[in-house]
């Protein structure tokens, strides 16, 4: 019977830690012990922001180019951020970080340059903090943090992320853990408003370039030279496949590169090393179609060097396009499942090489 008791009172203490930890609403204004805000709470607007994470926004705008924030979240052992972008995404976008450890309570901005941890870097970004107010602390198992921006207007596309549980930022270079979960949204600061955003910004010109790089020159280039190097017994046939599949994939890479270019002008966002890739690959898809309009004779003495050449070159395009087609999915944040099917794609196609590969020693 004490058992018993014990573990109703157990679970009560339990049930108990999780309210208080909620506590928060916007039924209720905004009430912090010992905290001395230079501003009326009152008069703060309030949303429930991410509901997934029980995240509440409180804004309002302190003078004309003077706007406060006040964000709230259960996380009373990791981090919590919210980030302000232009587009909708992470890269390239600006926030404000807080977390509380056992020596006090920390507040930073960022500047998310990257998706790696090195890219993501303290101390830097576009936003304007101002130095009239700074707020972080921990009460009912909740973090506040508070701050204020100086600007006639925010950005309106707003980024929010919590980080893993018991990974805290530590002096002296205060690296962020890659977030446990974050969440994109869109804010009306006029009509107190708040979507999540369901879409990417230019969801479709993004797609656009994935595709037709991946379709050209990830999978297009790599057929035409399993066609050139194992059907030449079906002579001028496998020329003509050649030529064709690997014009078709020339011309999708030629597309799916302005579509990068179209979609970098409209983001800015930092992929140079993804553009840099991008623009080698193409420039070796021209130097492919101008020897194309060179091929010497097969009774030339030079046809074995074109060869040589065209060969070389192409396997390096396929490498660099394959490696880049990767990349360019890691830094689109699609997941696993673009990676997983690409890389299911690359591997048949690898497989039917290799039996290809072997019936063709087999007959030497």
């Amino acid at each position: 019977m004490k058992a018993f008791i014990a573990s109703i009172i157990i679970v009560m203490f339990g049930l108990s830690a999780r309210v208080n930890s909620q506590t928060d609403s916007c039924s209720s204004s905004l009430n912090l012990q010992n905290v001395n805000l230079p501003f009326d709470a009152a008069s703060l607007n309030c949303l429930v922001v991410w509901d997934a994470h029980n995240y509440i926004l409180r804004y309002s705008q302190t003078s004309s180019n003077l706007w406060t924030f006040v964000l709230s979240a259960p996380a009373a052992n990791s981090y919590i951020a919210i980030g302000f972008s232009r587009n909708g995404r992470m890269v390239g976008s600006s926030a404000i970080v807080g977390w509380m450890s056992s020596t006090g309570g920390e507040i930073k901005p960022y500047y998310l340059g990257g998706t790696s941890p090195n890219l993501v870097e303290p101390n830097k970004g576009s936003l304007q903090v101002g130095t009239n107010f700074s707020l972080i602390t921990s009460q009912s198992n909740r973090l506040y943090l508070g701050f204020q921006l100086e600007t006639n207007q925010p950005l309106s596309r707003l980024i929010y992320s919590v980080g893993p549980d018991g990974l805290l930022p530590v002096a002296p270079n205060y690296r962020l853990s890659e977030h446990s979960d974050k969440v994109s949204t869109y804010i009306n600061y006029i009509t107190g408003q708040s979507k999540l955003s369901t879409e990417s910004p230019h969801s479709r010109l993004r797609k656009s370039h994935g595709v037709l790089n991946m379709l050209g020159w990830g999978i297009l280039m790599i057929i035409g030279v399993i066609v050139a190097r194992y059907f030449k017994p079906y002579d001028p046939l496998w020329f003509y496949l050649h030529t064709c599949i690997q014009s078709f994939g020339f011309i999708f890479g030629i597309i799916g590169v302005f579509c990068g270019f179209v979609l970098n002008n409209k983001l800015n966002a930092d992929v140079s090393t993804h553009k840099s890739l991008g623009i080698f690959i193409l420039v070796l898809g021209c130097l492919q179609v101008m020897a194309l309009l060179i091929r010497p004779e097969k009774e030339s003495k030079v046809r074995k060097y074109w060869n040589w050449y065209h060969q070389g070159v192409g396997r390096i395009l396929i490498i660099f396009a394959v490696a880049n087609v990767f990349y360019g999915i890691h830094l689109g944040e699609k997941g696993k499942g673009w990676s997983a099917g690409y890389g299911v794609v690359i591997a048949i196609l690898f497989v039917t090489a290799l039996i290809f590969e072997l019936r063709l020693w087999l007959r030497k």
